[in-house]
């Protein structure tokens, strides 16, 4: 929301408001990104069609080129969402408590994002080294949710015997769930696809709000 509030509050030709732009941008998002995980498209081109559909609401006009559709998105947009890129408090305290668990689980970064930038993303706040593998769909070959399966053959284990930890409640958790993980939800109090209030899940999701609340939880699964 950060990024492309910045983009926004930089378009003085705007066709629209910042509220309807922000929407707009992730209705394309969801749009597009459901593409690229459809196998429709590759991961670049779901940025370049997101793009050609919101130029137009920026008063800006819309580049023919993919060359020209990628330079705007190195220049335009990678710079401010990379800027925006914020480590939750509770992440590195989580991961240091897991560490010190007697049977400590082994942890990997399952992601439908760009590898290199989801790696630069962790790295930049110090949180690479906790975990044995980074894997997107670049490795496994397929993206979430055909991708928990591929995810505990790369780790070499047993779907029942993994969790799958995540804050989108679809596709992260009862998805994981479908493939024969537990998932549990981290639940922040907020739809990160639509930026509104968290959906309603079923009282038999396992659910936690902060992620230093995950050893306590992960020691009352079977998993």
């Amino acid at each position: 929301m950060e990024a492309i509030g910045q983009i926004v509050q930089d378009a003085p030709n705007a066709t629209a408001s910042p509220d309807d732009l922000a929407t707009l941008w992730w209705t394309l998002e969801g749009r597009h990104m459901g593409e690229y995980l459809a196998g429709q498209c590759s991961f670049s081109e779901h940025h370049r069609r997101r793009i050609r559909s919101f130029l137009p609401a920026l008063g800006e006009p819309v580049p023919e080129s993919p060359g020209l559709l990628d330079a705007w998105i190195a220049q335009r947009y990678l710079p401010v969402f990379e800027n925006s890129w914020r480590s939750y408090p509770d992440v590195q305290p989580c991961l240091e408590n897991l560490k010190r668990l007697p049977r400590g689980p082994r942890l990997a970064v399952l992601t439908n994002g760009d590898p290199e930038q989801q790696r630069a993303k962790i790295a930049r706040f110090g949180l690479l080294d906790y975990f044995e593998a980074v894997l997107t769909p670049t490795q496994l070959g397929v993206a979430k949710p055909v991708a928990y399966a591929a995810a505990c053959r790369w780790m070499r284990t047993d779907p029942a015997q993994a969790v799958n930890v995540g804050d989108m409640l679809e596709s992260d958790v009862n998805a994981a769930a479908l493939a024969g993980l537990t998932g549990i939800w981290l639940d922040r109090g907020v739809d990160f696809i639509t930026g509104g209030p968290s959906p309603v899940a079923d009282e038999a999701v396992l659910r936690i709000e902060r992620l230093t609340d995950l050893p306590g939880r992960l020691s009352r699964t079977s998993a």
